[in-house]
């Protein structure tokens, strides 16, 4: 299905958008990020919410959400990170996790793909951070990269999470969907579901209720088409928005609508 969104990032008036998931700290918006975030603004994006991904990146993003009024942080260890993990980070992750802006802890979960930590290490340190999200009482983010079923099962052995979750850039199949919905968790749908060899993510899209879904840019990473390959940042989720819509059937406003109510509903966003 084509993407009927131009070239120009634009958005609904009202309602308006929530960024879920970008990476704010790093490198890449070091030059411009009070532009990005203008540009966001300009465009309806109302909310942002940047996420940690090992101690650093977290106090970085405990330290943007105390900055800017529409940024809100998460903290957590990525599975990237894992065999770095020892319990004195854990200790200042859980600190951090307490600060008054942060709204999720993660992201966390296994990466099978590019296996920068051994699977029993991931596996281990996930199961950790799940256990402390649940003491921290707060909802999870998980990353789930070519491991969907000890992902999966990881999370009916430690759940249930009354905080809930939410499988960010889903990459998994209309029977995965299924399964991360029942276990009270939401589905993040990223850039990739504008790319012409998206199809599995674009049948997920358009058999899931909307109910279930909340919209990301995992910026600076996976631009929507027409940016493929470019920077991403929180003004392109529009391009995401749009095509979600076109493959519902569903207006623009009604998807911006329901993806934003879904989101503050998650993270205990301010109205």
């Amino acid at each position: 299905m084509q993407n009927k969104s131009t070239n120009k990032d634009s958005v609904p008036h009202d309602p308006t958008l929530i960024d879920t998931h970008c990476h704010l700290d790093m490198q890449a918006y070091d030059s411009d990020l009070d532009q990005v975030l203008e540009q966001a603004a300009h465009a309806g994006i109302q909310k942002i919410i940047t996420i940690g991904t090992d101690l650093a990146s977290s106090k970085a993003a405990v330290n943007l959400a105390a900055t800017y009024p529409q940024i809100y942080a998460t903290v957590g260890v990525h599975p990237h990170e894992a065999g770095k993990l020892t319990p004195t980070i854990l200790h200042e992750i859980s600190c951090l996790a307490k600060s008054s802006k942060v709204v999720g802890y993660g992201e966390i979960g296994l990466d099978y793909a590019k296996n920068y930590a051994p699977h029993e290490v991931q596996r281990k340190v996930f199961a950790m951070q799940l256990e402390l999200a649940k003491e921290l009482n707060l909802p999870v983010v998980i990353h789930d990269r070519e491991a969907h079923e000890e992902t999966i099962q990881l999370l009916r052995e430690i759940g249930p999470f009354p905080k809930r979750g939410v499988m960010h850039c889903f990459s998994g199949d209309v029977s995965l969907a299924r399964q991360v919905i029942d276990l009270g968790f939401y589905i993040s749908i990223p850039g990739i579901v504008t790319f012409k060899n998206a199809k599995e993510l674009q049948e997920v899209v358009q058999t899931t209720d909307i109910q279930h879904l909340i919209l990301e840019t995992d910026g600076p990473f996976l631009a929507p088409v027409p940016f493929r390959g470019k920077r991403n940042t929180p003004a392109k989720i529009i391009h995401t928005a749009q095509m979600v819509a076109d493959l519902k059937s569903m207006s623009l406003n009604d998807v911006a609508t329901m993806t934003t109510h879904n989101a503050t509903d998650l993270f205990q966003l301010p109205g």
